[in-house]
C-alpha cells in the first residue's frame, strides 16, 4: 500500500466499542452501525481479536452477524483476523498474526467506508502478551475508545474507572461510557450515584441503557449447545429466553410457591426428582435441565411436550451444570430482527450518539 493511501484510510475515523464480556458491546455496535446508515455513512466492522462463542461456533460470531447486517464484501478471514482462545500463546510461535497483519486487514475494510466500528474482544486485556490488547490497537488503529459497563455491583463501577483511567495513562482519550444491561432496580442509582462519580473523574456517560431480555437473556438454544445436552421435548420452542436460573433443591412441599415466584426461568434439577420438574411445569418456565444423565419418567416428558417445555437432559453433575451456564451470553442473531431493532431503539431512545457521531467527524 502506498503512503498516500496509507494516510487516506487513516482519515477514516474508526470508533473503538470496549469493555467486559457481557457489556453489551455487541449491541451498541448494532444500534450504532444502523444509525450511521440511517444518517447516510457508509460504515464498515471490524474486529481484530476475536473468539468462538462455543464448540459449535465456525468462528466470531460478531463478525459474522456485521458481515450480513452491513452486507461487506469482505471475507471473514479480514473482518476478524485472528481467533484466539484460552491457550493462544501455545501455537502463537507458527502463528502469522502480528500488529501489522491486523493494520493490513483493517485498511482493507475502511477503504471505501465512512466509519468504521471495531469490536473489541471478550475483556480489553486479551492478548495484552504479544501487544494486541485493546488500548495498544487503539494507538496503533488511531481509533477513538467507547467504553460499554456492564453494571452488577459497586465492583462493576470500580472496574469501569481503572479502565479508564489506564487508557488515560496511556495517552488514549475514551469519548465516553455507556452503561448497558443496567437492571432496572439499579436504573435510580446508576443515575444518581455511578454516573455523577464517573463525570467527577472527567469521564463522560454518553448513554444509561436499560436492561432487555430480548437482548441480555440468553435463550434454550444457547444453553443447550453450550451444556451439550439432549433435547428431550419442546424442541420447537428453543427460543425462548431464560432470564433467570433456579436450582430445584426444594422440597415438593414447597417447590410451588417458590416456582411461581420467576418468570421465565430455567429450572436445573436431577432427573431423579420429577416431581419437581412437573411442579416447574405448571409455573413460567423456559425450559428444565435435568443433570446426571438420569432419564425421566414418561409423564414428565408427556407433560412437557404438552406444555411446549424444553428438557435438556445433561450428563453433568448440578454444580458443573451450574458453572458452565454462568459463562453463556445473548448473542444477537442477523435473522433476529427482533433483537437488532431493539438494539437501534436503545440507541435512539437511551443514547447519546450524535454527540458520538459528531465526534467522529
Amino acid at each position: 500500500m502506498s503512503k498516500l493511501l496509507y494516510r487516506e484510510v487513516f482519515l477514516v475515523k474508526s470508533l473503538y466499542i470496549m469493555g467486559t464480556s457481557g457489556s453489551g458491546k455487541t449491541s451498541v455496535a448494532v444500534g450504532l452501525a444502523l444509525k450511521f446508515r440511517q444518517e447516510g455513512y457508509r460504515v464498515g466492522y471490524f474486529k481484530p481479536v476475536g473468539s468462538k462463542a462455543g464448540s459449535t461456533a465456525r468462528g466470531d460470531e460478531d463478525a459474522e452477524l456485521m458481515k450480513e447486517l452491513l452486507q461487506m464484501e469482505h471475507p471473514i478471514e479480514t473482518i476478524v483476523p485472528y481467533l484466539a482462545g484460552p491457550s493462544y500463546l501455545s501455537g502463537y510461535k507458527n502463528s502469522c498474526v502480528s500488529v501489522k497483519t491486523i493494520k493490513q486487514a483493517y485498511e482493507t475494510v475502511a477503504d471505501g467506508t465512512d466509519l468504521v466500528i471495531i469490536g473489541g474482544a471478550s475483556f480489553p486485556h486479551i492478548m495484552g502478551c504479544l501487544g494486541l490488547d485493546a488500548a495498544s490497537l487503539a494507538i496503533e488503529l488511531h481509533a477513538i475508545p467507547l467504553f460499554t459497563i456492564k453494571i452488577e455491583s459497586d465492583y462493576s463501577l470500580d472496574m469501569a474507572i481503572f479502565f479508564n483511567s489506564y487508557l488515560e495513562s496511556k495517552g488514549i482519550s475514551v469519548l465516553g461510557n455507556i452503561f448497558h444491561n443496567v437492571p432496572h432496580s439499579l436504573i435510580a442509582k446508576t443515575e444518581g450515584i455511578y454516573q455523577p462519580i464517573l463525570e467527577e473523574r472527567g469521564y463522560h456517560i454518553l448513554g444509561i441503557i436499560p436492561k432487555h431480555p430480548i437482548i441480555t437473556s440468553p435463550t434454550v438454544k444457547e444453553y443447550a449447545e453450550a451444556l451439550g445436552g439432549e433435547i428431550l421435548a419442546g424442541k420447537e420452542n428453543l427460543d425462548r429466553v431464560v432470564e433467570d436460573v433456579v436450582i430445584g433443591a426444594m422440597t415438593i412441599e414447597s417447590a410451588l410457591g417458590y416456582l411461581r415466584r420467576t418468570a421465565n426461568k430455567a429450572v436445573i434439577t436431577g432427573g431423579d426428582r420429577p416431581e419437581i420438574a412437573l411442579s416447574a411445569l405448571e409455573t413460567s418456565t423456559s425450559a428444565i435441565i435435568l443433570t446426571g444423565g438420569l432419564y425421566p419418567n414418561v409423564k414428565l416428558i408427556a407433560r412437557a411436550e404438552e406444555k411446549g417445555t424444553p428438557i435438556i437432559l445433561v450428563y453433568q453433575d448440578t454444580y458443573t451444570t451450574i458453572e458452565k451456564m454462568s459463562e453463556v451470553t445473548r448473542r444477537i442473531r442477523a435473522n433476529d430482527q427482533q433483537a437488532i431493532q431493539i438494539a437501534l431503539n436503545n440507541i435512539e431512545a437511551h443514547c447519546n450518539w450524535r454527540v458520538i457521531l459528531e465526534s467522529l467527524q
